[in-house]
């Protein structure tokens, strides 16, 4: 029902706070808690100490690890996931979720995958299943990664792909054309060109630290400032040609040194990411902006949908289990333990610094949701309408900007037309893209890992294929269903795929903390801490993977095996459930036959 009268502007304010004051309870209370489980020593040598090499194994201070962490994993998800939850469900329920699952779900998890994989050499997630669940849990667990990375991929070149398409409507009160997705994307391949030329620079010359801080933060503003004043350079309408570009990026990126590409734009990301959230916060707390959403949506009805019909609502209006897996990263990430076991604790000095790596910096993604839900919530149901999370997102920021240099635009509702917005939209656009290139070619890096690691083929040339095969794939499914028709016409790839990579990403959050459970288990230490968010994740995930399994039948049923997303989101479903159980029989296996050590 919409809204006959908008809420005071000082709520919005009031439930940021109450988010902060939340956050901060949850780390201090809930997560000392859980680190006194794990008894955390000082005195016990971290393999970054033990086998540093000055190139993968390098200890690092807690305060630049916590930024490198903090920009690995807060990509897009927490953005995405969170705008189009509250547009299905409202911002309540999403709100809560958000605030609940991030404490006693999503830092836990994060947290205990950092400290299992400091406590067995630095090693993944999967060879510490591989240690306690057996080789046929690892072989298992590596394929069940391998797909989440690709719908991974999916989902967040799409989204990328339709925030450089160029759209122009929004824009149409000033005088001029403005083509900010040619802003955006032109903003965002020199902001890449700036990372190259750091990296190159701080490869072969030994300048201090905090030039590339003076230097190169404030380069990253100006390249969206000449983004947003060359708005046509990049102007493509056409959205399969971004897939190719982005992908092609994915495959190249994925291959090149880190020293070049990936820790010199992880570095100026972090900076975006810190400003993003300094400007929602403040936006948020002094920009007497209004909530104009439904704190509840009308939910789907379970009888509707399984009776199907005209009627019938959408699978993902059905609030248990689709809240859940569409807020996705923005309270809850398997994503995250591929990070935690695969560079994070190769820099991790001391165990007692798990605690703000792991758990500290989940918390701070969830205040990066949280932030995403408010540009949102201060949006009108007709103004949003046809636009995708990342433009809502942009837009957002871009108000909050604006009311601060141009504060009478917005109060008479014309900030559009403001001077302000154009660079400031283009700020939170770009701000958006970076998130999405972090985790882009860092999946693609780590398919090419797991595709070598599971032949055992190490060459180059295998290097190459792995890579390869890893952004083909997502093209093929990219180019397929995104011209897709449904009831309501046409939806764009990322949404068609988006409730499959939530399921999938928060069912490997599920089995990460199933391995960790075996092996406080079998070192005889309590684990209901993990226990308890591994059955409820668990759940959710699985009942979500089984209604689109049902969803993909019914369609087979209706129309044969055309192509369809439909159908090839169920195929992904049932491989999907059929690995995670092996898992669960494997790890049942361990606990059985394999008695507990000593604690």
């Amino acid at each position: 029902m919409p809204r006959e009268q908008a809420v005071d502007s000082a709520m919005l304010a009031l439930i940021a706070l109450g988010v902060m004051a939340l956050l901060c309870v949850g780390y201090f209370a809930y997560g000392s808690l859980v680190a006194r489980q794990y008894s955390l020593d000082d005195a016990r040598v971290t393999p970054a100490v033990q086998k540093a090499d000055g190139v993968d194994f390098v200890p690092a201070k807690p305060f630049y690890l916590l930024g490198q962490h903090f920009s690995a994993i807060a990509a897009a998800g927490p953005i995405v996931g969170p705008i189009a939850a509250c547009t299905v469900f409202g911002w309540g329920p999403s709100l809560l979720w958000i605030v609940l699952g991030v404490i006693l779900i999503g830092a836990v998890h994060d947290f205990s995958a950092l400290v299992a994989s400091v406590r067995h050499g630095a090693s993944s997630i999967a060879h510490v299943a591989k240690e306690h669940l057996g080789k046929r849990a690892w072989l298992v667990l590596t394929a069940f990664i391998y797909v989440a990375l690709l719908y991974v991929i999916i989902a967040f070149t799409d989204v990328t792909a339709q925030t450089f398409r160029g759209l122009t409507d929004e824009l149409l009160a000033r005088p001029e054309t403005i083509n900010k997705g040619g802003s955006v994307a032109l903003a965002s391949v020199l902001y890449l060109s700036l990372a190259l030329l750091m990296g190159v620079i701080q490869r072969f010359t030994k300048l201090p630290g905090w030039i590339y801080t003076v230097v190169f933060v404030p380069a990253t503003l100006g390249c969206v400032y000449l983004g947003s004043q060359l708005p046509n350079v990049l102007n493509i309408a056409d959205i399969r040609v971004w897939y190719g570009v982005i992908l092609a990026y994915c495959f190249v990126a994925s291959l090149l040194p880190v020293w070049l590409l990936q820790q010199p734009r992880g570095y100026l990301g972090g900076w975006m990411l810190y400003l993003a959230c300094a400007v929602g916060l403040l936006g948020i707390l002094f920009g007497g902006f209004e909530i104009k959403r439904d704190a509840f949506e009308p939910v789907g009805s379970y009888a509707k949908f399984f009776a199907g019909g005209e009627g019938a609502p959408p699978l993902t209006a059905l609030v248990f289990p689709f809240l859940f897996v569409t807020i996705a990263c923005g309270a809850c990430s398997g994503f995250h333990g591929l990070i935690c076991g695969g560079t994070t604790s190769k820099q991790i000095s001391k165990e007692s610094h798990c605690k703000a790596i792991g758990f500290g910096a989940m918390l701070l993604e969830g205040l990066v949701a949280v932030v995403a839900l408010s540009t949102i919530m201060i949006v009108a149901k007709s103004e949003a309408a046809g636009r995708t999370p990342g433009v809502i997102y942009g837009d957002g920021l871009a108000m909050y900007i604006t009311s601060f240099f141009d504060r009478a635009s917005v109060r008479d509702g014309t900030w559009m037309s403001s001077p302000v917005f154009v660079v400031a939209a283009t700020f939170g656009a770009m701000a958006f893209s970076t998130f999405v290139f972090d985790t882009l070619d860092v999946s693609a890096r780590l398919g090419r890992y797991l595709l070598t690691e599971l032949t055992g083929v190490t060459s180059r040339w295998m290097g190459y294929a792995a890579s390869l095969v890893t952004v083909l794939i997502p093209l093929v499914l990219l180019l397929g269903p995104a011209s897709a028709k449904t009831g309501q016409g046409s939806v764009p790839a990322w949404q068609l795929f988006w409730t499959l990579f939530g399921s999938s990403n928060q069912l490997l959050a599920a089995l990460t903390l199933l391995g960790i459970t075996v092996w406080l288990v079998r070192t005889g230490k309590r684990c209901w801490y993990v226990a308890g968010p591994m059955a409820f994740v668990l759940v959710v995930t699985v009942t979500a993977l089984g209604l689109q399994l049902f969803a993909g039948v019914r369609e087979v049923g209706r129309n044969g095996f055309a192509w369809s997303p439909v159908i090839v989101n169920a195929t992904a479903a049932s491989l999907l459930l059929g690995l995670a159980g092996i898992f669960v029989v494997e790890a049942w296996r361990s606990i059985r036959h394999r008695p507990a050590g000593a604690a």
